[in-house]
């Protein structure tokens, strides 16, 4: 091992079985015996990195990717199939939300075995206690059973003790999604605290704003393979637009089961109605209202290379395009579009007449397209109302839900939209 590595992992490869078909008893697994038939599931395949002595490493990639069992391999939870892990000094480990706890013991009981567990003895046990306690807050409830605790105070325990045991590595699984923002501030403030004392420290976590704040290096795993790794501004963006486009496969994918869920579904009550689709497609409303004298066929979005695709990264621009039939001319058309989120926020809403274009009518079918540029909407899912008026605000076709749009970013910054600013630190 090299004197200045803490962690050196060379081809190491983890396979598990998964099983097809178990039975539910043990009479059904013993007369049944086939059922017991399994896969061999390659998790890892060959994975090699290197960790410095007080360097920060965050381990991202999607779910089912291998970073957990990494990590898990690296606190000998688990062990490889091949390959060699060599580590240099005491570890310490958040694997798993209150993992070691006994629920009937009480906070403070839980404090002495957890911590003995690390390998402290009673006495150095005892000289940290104060810090323990003091760094979870959890004082009026330490002699309480921790099953009495949420899963918050879990949380708080466990990492107090965790980063009191003066380790020389720190392994952290998604642990810091857990608690209050005031707790994951402090937090963070410990991490960076015991980084700076020279502490090793590696990190799986979805949130890549929390390892950009941590880590000088990403590696990023994926099916089992490293597949990039360097610093996280590098290696980030190439991440996320990777699973951007994953996400829009999935988009893709759930549309084309719900056209085929709705296209099923029309035909049943044609059938039940017996009339044609095409004469009930002329009663039908879905969310819909106006007069019919326009009708909107469809909305698609595009990205700024001119992709369709309804999955984009917050900041991106969104061109809207809408195509109508006219049945019977729309004197002084107004096109409007409502940005709606999932639970039913309204984050938008504008119109031609709200932005002040030039009257004008429709006289003919066509296209309109609307670009917005710049859409700071934090991740989550959005729906587009789109709607044709006319004169005095007399619906024409009110379309609700007319497309849905899925935003995605490597910020961790909270709320419906991102507000440009800028801080200014005390001198």
């Amino acid at each position: 091992m090299k004197p200045e590595n803490a962690i050196e992992v060379k081809d190491v490869t983890k396979k598990f079985k998964v099983y097809l078909d178990k039975g539910s008893q043990l009479k059904e697994r013993l007369l049944f015996h086939e059922r017991n038939r399994y896969e061999e599931r390659w998790v890892l395949k060959g994975i090699s990195f290197e960790v410095k002595k007080g360097e920060a490493i965050g381990l991202i990639g999607h779910n089912g990717c291998g970073k957990s069992t990494t990590l898990k391999l690296l606190t000998r939870i688990i062990y490889p199939d091949a390959g060699s892990i060599e580590m240099r000094g005491r570890v310490s480990s958040l694997i798993e939300l209150g993992a070691g706890f006994h629920p009937d013991m009480s906070g403070r009981e839980n404090i002495y075995t957890n911590a003995a567990i690390f390998g402290l003895t009673k006495k150095e046990i005892d000289a940290r206690m104060d810090d323990i306690i003091a760094f979870s807050e959890l004082e009026e409830f330490l002699d309480n059973p921790v099953r009495t605790y949420s899963s918050g105070m879990y949380m708080r325990l466990a990492f107090s003790v965790a980063i009191n045991v003066d380790a020389d590595i720190l392994l952290i699984d998604e642990i810091l999604a857990v608690g209050d923002t005031n707790f994951q501030a402090k937090c963070f403030n410990k991490l960076r605290e015991i980084k700076a004392q020279g502490t090793t420290i590696v990190i799986v976590s979805h949130s890549l704003g929390q390892i950009e704040q941590i880590c000088e290096r990403s590696i990023w795993i994926h099916d089992g393979q490293i597949r990039a790794e360097g610093s996280p501004r590098d290696v980030h963006p190439e991440y996320l637009s990777f699973m951007g486009e994953k996400r829009q496969e999935i988009a893709e994918k759930e549309k084309e089961r719900q056209e085929e869920k709705e296209q099923k579904k029309h035909h049943e009550e044609a059938e039940e109605k017996k009339v044609s689709p095409e004469e009930l497609e002329k009663t039908k409303q879905d969310g819909r209202w106006g007069n019919g004298h326009a009708r909107i066929q469809s909305v698609k979005l595009y990205a700024e290379n001119g992709q369709e695709q309804n999955v984009f990264a917050t900041g991106s621009s969104v061109t809207v395009k809408v195509a109508y039939e006219l049945k019977e001319t729309v004197k002084d058309a107004v096109f409007g579009i409502g940005v709606f989120r999932s639970d039913g926020v309204q984050c938008y809403g504008t119109n031609t007449r709200i932005d002040q274009l030039e009257e004008f009518s429709l006289t003919k079918s066509g296209t309109m397209r609307l670009s917005l540029d710049h859409v700071n909407l934090l991740p989550g899912e959005y729906w587009l109302d789109i709607a044709i008026e006319s004169e005095v605000g007399i619906p024409v076709d009110y379309y609700r839900q007319a497309a849905k749009m899925e935003f995605y970013s490597q910020i961790g910054d909270v709320g419906i939209a991102r507000i440009d600013h800028t801080w200014k630190l005390p001198e």
